[in-house]
């Protein structure tokens, strides 16, 4: 998520406002004619309401909250903020993987050998998504892949020493392999797999029964995410029940910015 552009600063009223760039300007190499043609760039003003998250309250009753030898509601809230922060992350990496197979959102399957009705994700597998990064002229620098742990597992089987360099992260940069950066995280999207063709399994939707896990690369320049309000809901001595309720709200989203520079490597299934 640190590595995503951060448009929080451009947040009114828990909206965004983000023009999608244009087309790129064309390089003219030893040009004769003169004056230059000149171009304008037509940018859309988008307007994007942010993703609402809401936690369920919790109740801690008073008399409770004194037993215990540890400020119980301190804890309660701590644990608000991080399920918050996972949800906004599997949120994130759902919207960063690919809808579809094209040139500038490459999605291969892996080709490595069959386990548990699937194929394992091999280094070459890796290399192959770099070759398309690089095809659809993808910037070589601040690459990354967040992988599945299974896929992890894949990569470990197959060259333990390898991998233990990759997961080897430095002043918070991870080791570089075919110049993708390498995180985890266990969250990760689903595509479900019929007759060749690939669908992306709506965020939060039951998953299908041949659906595959994914893992999600981006370039760090065409992913975006924005903060908005978070707020805490109390209720203090409630004298009903005796207890203290609480519940958070939560304003973010994330996206890709102009639908390039993201791919997913999805599990293959065996025959």
């Amino acid at each position: 998520m640190q590595k995503a552009k951060d448009f929080s600063g451009f947040v009114e009223n828990d909206r965004l406002h983000i023009a999608s760039a244009g087309i790129d300007p064309k390089v003219l190499i030893n040009n004769t004619t003169y004056p230059i043609k000149t171009v304008e760039r037509e940018d859309d003003d988008n307007e994007i309401v942010l993703d609402k998250f809401e936690t369920e309250n919790t109740l801690v009753r008073r008399p409770e909250a004194i037993e215990y030898s540890y400020d119980k509601l301190e804890s309660v809230i701590s644990q608000h903020r991080a399920t918050l922060r996972k949800s906004v992350a599997m949120k994130a990496i759902h919207a960063y993987a690919p809808t579809a197979d094209t040139t500038d959102t490459p999605v291969i399957h892996t080709s490595g050998l069959a386990t548990a009705g699937r194929k394992r994700l091999t280094f070459a597998d890796i290399l192959a998504l770099k070759e398309r990064f690089d095809d659809a002229d993808i910037p070589l620098t601040d690459r990354y892949i967040v992988l599945h742990p299974k896929h992890v597992t894949d990569l470990l089987l197959q060259d333990t020493e390898l991998f233990k360099n990759l997961t080897n992260i430095k002043d918070g940069k991870p080791f570089q392999f075919a110049g993708f950066g390498f995180y985890s995280f266990a969250q990760m999207p689903v595509y479900s797999v019929k007759d060749g063709a690939l669908t992306k399994v709506a965020f939060n939707a039951v998953k299908p029964a041949n659906a595959q896990f994914a893992s999600v690369a981006f370039y760090a320049g065409e992913v975006m995410k924005a903060d908005g309000e978070i707020y805490m809901y109390s209720k203090e001595d409630d004298p009903g029940e005796r207890a203290t309720i609480v519940g958070f709200d939560k304003r973010f989203v994330a996206l890709p910015i102009r639908g390039k520079g993201i791919g997913a490597i999805v599990s293959a299934l065996t025959e």
